[in-house]
């Protein structure tokens, strides 16, 4: 401490060890309140890229990241930390939500093709010249990175960087007409890294999906990709009314959809079920190490099925932590929700925030959350 002080006094900042960063980066992660996935946080590889400066070198090393955390299929949980934000001003940003992310272009009448949660970015990277991808439902986005000696620069990634797995079912052949496919690798690019009070702008990070936030977020959100009716129809599902629970019947058939498409691609995901026991034994291990687990209620039961699960009957203590992950700064980034990177849960609207509500109102609120992928409460 007297160091760091000595370093403070001198510059009005002080450097991590490389030994200190990676210790505080795998800590940010176990203080996640909205992450359910948080029992491998001592695995997390911490990749020390301070010393990569440009835009040009950030965007190499990500590319890197894909394929080191990819592996094969066979993911693992990675964070590639980029130099601090210092006295004189902020370090390097990386603008995309997510290195792999799908364009939304604005059409005619307000209509949307691809992803409505990255028109905005769509737009930027249009306006800095980017002219489109294929004009299909999912197009990859090129990176937007900058760096405080260079104005924002885009980057496309390479082919074989972005993993996609194809979208297919055990028992419903016409679900592959339906060309519908979603990246591997969800890898959060525009979060925030405190360790210390030192704040790191580029520090791109990810685990595995939980197969949830893809079949009942990402393509079922109406703010989203909005399928549920077109699964239904093709189902036959009479939607003439709720009461039919046709939206349940769909939901489920197309979480078998992802959760199968996954593991016949080789690609690791996580079902909601066991998510909810490995958090549970979690909870265990870090009692018995003396910690308290901050941890969501409304962030950490799941979107589907969540009073099956035995992380929903109980409650929980939430409370802020350092290290951690927080939401990137407003000016001059995208607008972007939270959410937890290595299962993707968002929050149940109508959900009580640390504990299942003992006297529940008679309305039901929908868990309609915005399907964004991050950690840390914004």
């Amino acid at each position: 401490m007297a160091e760091i002080r000595h370093e403070i006094r001198q510059s009005g900042s002080y450097v991590h060890t490389a030994r200190e960063l990676a210790f505080g980066a795998r800590v940010a992660w176990r203080n996640s309140s909205r992450c359910i996935g948080r029992l491998y946080w001592p695995s997390l590889v911490v990749r020390d890229l301070r010393h990569v400066r440009t835009a040009e070198g950030i965007h190499r090393e990500c590319v890197e990241h894909l394929r080191l955390a990819y592996n094969g299929g066979r993911i693992r949980p990675v964070i590639s930390v980029f130099a601090a934000d210092g006295p004189d001003g902020a370090g390097p940003r990386i603008h995309n939500p997510q290195l792999i992310r799908y364009a939304g272009y604005r059409g005619p009448g307000g209509r949307i093709t691809g992803d409505p949660a990255t028109t905005d970015l769509t737009d930027r990277v249009r306006a800095l010249g980017w002219p489109g991808g294929p004009g299909t439902r999912f197009d990859v986005l090129p990176l937007l990175v900058h760096t405080p000696t260079e104005p924002p620069r885009l980057f496309d990634l390479p082919p074989d960087a972005v993993r996609e797995v194809p979208l297919r079912h055990p028992d419903h052949d016409w679900f592959a007409e339906l060309g519908l496919r979603w990246y591997a690798l969800p890898v959060i690019s525009d979060m925030v890294l405190e360790i210390g009070g030192i704040r790191y702008g580029a520090a791109p990070f990810n685990g595995w999906y939980m197969g949830t936030e893809i079949g009942a977020r990402n393509l079922v959100d109406q703010q989203r990709y909005d399928l549920l009716p077109e699964i239904a129809d093709r189902m036959a599902l009479d939607r003439s009314t709720d009461r039919t629970l046709w939206k349940d019947r769909a939901l489920v058939e197309l979480n078998v959809a992802v959760l199968w498409s996954f593991q016949q691609s080789g690609v690791t995901i996580t079902d909601h079920h066991t998510e909810s026991e490995r958090f549970l034994r979690h909870l265990r291990r870090e009692e018995k190490a003396g910690r308290t687990v901050p941890a969501d209620w409304s962030w950490i039961v799941p979107p589907v099925s969540g009073g099956v699960t035995p992380v929903f009957h109980r409650y929980y203590d939430d409370h802020e932590s350092s290290p951690a992950f927080l939401p990137p700064p407003a000016t001059g980034r995208c607008p972007v929700t939270g959410r937890c990177p290595v299962t993707g849960h968002a929050p149940a609207t109508g959900g009580v925030r640390n504990g299942p509500d003992p006297q529940p109102p008679v309305s039901v609120g929908a868990n309609t959350g915005d399907s964004r992928d991050r950690i840390a409460r914004p």
